[in-house]
């Protein structure tokens, strides 16, 4: 059976941030943000044990039964707490607290409040939809907060925490808390279904904001785990859906899976961002294990189908891209002109890194790469796979490695 990670390198960089930052005079609110299941929560709850301050944890998961009154009793808390820690002050960390109505400017209010007396309460918010959060934060908290994102765990993480090899990596994807269940795949994949997919859908996306046509929603998920990897216009994906809908909601719909750490769909890059955005998106699940979910297919069908084993190889060095471009460390695109297509491109400030990815053994020709050389002049072109960096090593090292000079 499939072992729990140790607390002792439980996420050690994004946890040393936190620590650091919560040791600092109180400047920010600190927000962790990312999608479910990815260890928001035990992250917070480790720095703040190892934390020499009082600290608060409460948690706003029961949205019917949260609101404005619930959240100033739990800042009150910590004020309480605040006040007998002296000048070492006191933590308080609010889990989903964007599942209460008016959320921020109650926030805002209170935090206003504090600075005013100069009471010290670090205050971290804790959110499974980035996305959802940011409209929260930035319509009345602009000034008042930082942003440590929490991505899906990468195949380094995996593997140190779990064993995962490569190839049950890219099957069972980056879930820690699906990890002890890979033994059982069936159990696996309803775990999946129904705690992370469906609820992530239902909680996340669905109770958050309007969305009038949820079917249609639902459906551009399971299209994007179908055709991740793949370039498809919003016509295109419509026809596939069989909807009558304008392609403005569809693009509206692709934005929340991406803000729920879900879809996204990556823009051509075309040197100018008026092009970019008017561009087909090239569907990207963040996960890998959002895939195969859907698939259906067993390990070994996967490993034995070829076409859906590379699409799974493509996808995960596109989740490993996108996903490091969740957190600011770049951005990622595709390119493709007539014939001629480059797999990813990656920028960060005027560093260009254009990505081929190839899973057979053999010669392979490369004229989308040599074209976008020709016209963009990466600072370095890379093949994975292949005969080029092996896809292990690929996904083990962080992105920016392969963005550095």
């Amino acid at each position: 059976m499939m072992s729990k990670p140790s607390k002792a390198f439980f996420r050690r960089e994004q946890a040393a941030t936190l620590a650091a930052r919560l040791a600092e005079p109180r400047r920010f609110i600190q927000v962790v943000a990312g999608p479910r299941q990815v260890g928001k929560t035990t992250l917070v709850q480790q720095v703040l044990a190892a934390a020499e301050r009082h600290s608060v944890y409460a948690s706003a998961d029961e949205p019917a039964l949260r609101d404005a009154t619930w959240l100033a009793a739990q800042w009150e808390r910590g004020r309480l707490l605040a006040d007998e820690g002296g000048r070492a002050g006191a933590v308080l960390a609010l889990d989903e607290v964007q599942k209460i109505p008016g959320w921020s400017e109650t926030v805002k209010r209170l935090w206003d409040e504090d600075s005013r007396t100069r009471r010290t309460v670090r205050v971290v918010l804790l959110g499974s939809a980035p996305l959802l959060m940011r409209q929260g934060l930035t319509e009345s908290m602009a000034g008042r907060f930082e942003i440590l994102h929490l991505s899906h765990w990468s195949f380094a993480e995996m593997h140190a925490a779990f064993g995962f090899t490569i190839d049950q990596y890219l099957y069972f994807g980056g879930y820690p808390g699906a990890a002890p269940l890979i033994d059982d795949p069936q159990r696996w994949r309803r775990y999946l279904l129904d705690a992370l997919i469906e609820t992530t859908i239902a909680r996340d996306v669905l109770l958050m904001t309007r969305v009038d046509k949820p079917a249609l929603l639902r459906r551009l998920f399971e299209l994007g785990c179908r055709y991740s990897g793949q370039v498809l216009s919003y016509s295109k994906m419509l026809g596939q859906l069989h909807d009558a809908g304008n392609t403005t909601t569809l693009a509206h719909y692709l934005d929340l899976l991406a803000g729920a750490g879900m879809l996204t769909g990556l823009p051509k890059y075309a040197g100018k961002a008026v092009r970019q955005r008017g561009s087909s998106p090239k569907l990207q699940v963040l996960n890998t294990a959002l895939m195969t979910a859907q698939s259906g297919l067993l390990p070994g069908e996967a490993r034995a189908d070829r076409e859906f084993r590379g699409r799974l190889a493509e996808s995960a060095v596109g989740a490993h891209l996108a996903n490091a471009a969740a957190r600011g460390a770049c951005e990622v695109f595709y390119w493709r002109e007539r014939n001629r297509e480059v797999d990813f491109v990656a920028k960060s400030g005027r560093t260009l890194v254009a990505i081929e990815v190839k899973t057979g053994r053999g010669p392979h020709a490369l004229p989308g790469l040599a074209a976008f050389s020709e016209v963009f002049e990466p600072r370095r072109t890379l093949l994975v796979g292949a005969d080029g960096v092996p896809l292990e090593e690929f996904l083990s090292r962080p992105v920016e490695h392969w963005l550095r000079a």
